[in-house]
């Protein structure tokens, strides 16, 4: 079953690569730039790097993203999948191979998140600018709870189980369905995940696999709706998946671990700033339109015209 999992993850990356090789074509032929800057690939390395250690990706990238305004908030979504695709193939294959987990849970978890994330990038892909807005910045409040409490150890400690069965892996399977559906719009599934199996028991260990997996599998098909849709940047998302093979291969086979709380704290602060930011814009677009429609008062002229 194993081999058969990693098949299905290289036919689903093998089809992603065509549909953005296919984008790639048509934006070079419309000369539109798509070769990335170097901050792209700094970008995509450094948060790839950090995310196979056990930063997360998603959050820091967003935070940079909106820092530097490099992307419009809408299009944010659609580039974390499309750039980060690459490099969590790379990630579950690596973590499917070494972690031992019940192959029919790992299955099944990983079929529940992707059929969350056609949902959630369905709604992702059309969803007003100032919707995005807000659930984006929900998305990077949550990101630095779940910071916080790895960092002052207050995470769910779970337990030894490698499988589910029964209620267990009913809940299992709806809470990653969520957690597919919340991915497409910024939530980092990572986190999330990790408490989701520790509540039900299983050895957090066994979460690698199954965070991986279900983000290997899933992001292909969210990031095929935001191509379709071109709610992405396009050279950012090239910049993020050149950069960001490599950084999983040196951070899984050579760095392996890192102390990482110092980091930490500084993306809590960098999130946190990004997250009152994006929550801001939402507000003051919100603001700037109900004052382009609020109607204007009428004048005496007004009133003996009619």
């Amino acid at each position: 079953m194993k081999f058969a999992l990693f098949v299905a993850l290289g036919v689903a990356g093998a089809v992603y690569l065509s549909v953005l090789v296919a984008a790639v074509q048509r934006a070079r032929a419309g000369a539109q730039r798509v070769s990335p800057g170097l901050f792209e690939l700094v970008l995509g390395f450094v948060t790839a790097f950090f995310d196979t250690l056990g930063i997360g990706s998603f959050a820091p990238t967003t935070a940079a993203l909106k820092l530097r305004r490099l992307v419009p908030d809408e299009d944010i979504p659609g580039t974390l999948n499309v750039g980060h695709t690459l490099a969590t193939i790379a990630q579950a294959f690596i973590f499917i191979a070494i972690v031992t987990v019940d192959m029919k849970t790992l299955v099944l978890m990983i079929g529940a998140a992707v059929l969350g994330s056609w949902f959630g990038a369905g709604f992702a892909a059309d969803a007003p600018r100032r919707k995005i807005q807000i659930a984006m910045g929900l998305a990077l409040l949550v990101a630095a709870v779940f910071f916080v409490m790895k960092n002052l150890d207050k995470s769910v400690q779970g337990g030894e189980a490698l499988a589910l069965s029964g209620w267990a892996l009913a809940v299992g399977l709806v809470g990653n369905f969520v957690l597919g559906a919340l991915m497409e719009v910024g939530v980092g599934l990572y986190a999330p995940c990790m408490v989701l199996v520790s509540l039900l028991s299983m050895n957090p260990t066994a979460a690698f696999p199954i965070m991986m997996g279900s983000c290997a599998f899933l992001m292909p098909v969210g990031s095929i709706r935001f191509i379709r849709s071109g709610r992405y940047s396009l050279r950012t998302a090239l910049g993020l998946g050149i950069a960001g093979v490599p950084a999983v291969l040196i951070a899984a086979f050579i760095v392996k671990s890192l102390p990482l709380v110092t980091l930490r704290w500084l993306v809590i602060a960098v999130v946190l700033y990004a997250a009152v930011s994006m929550l801001r814009s939402a507000w003051v677009e919100s603001r700037a339109k109900a004052r382009v429609t609020e109607p204007s008062p009428a004048g005496p002229g007004d009133a003996e015209a009619s």
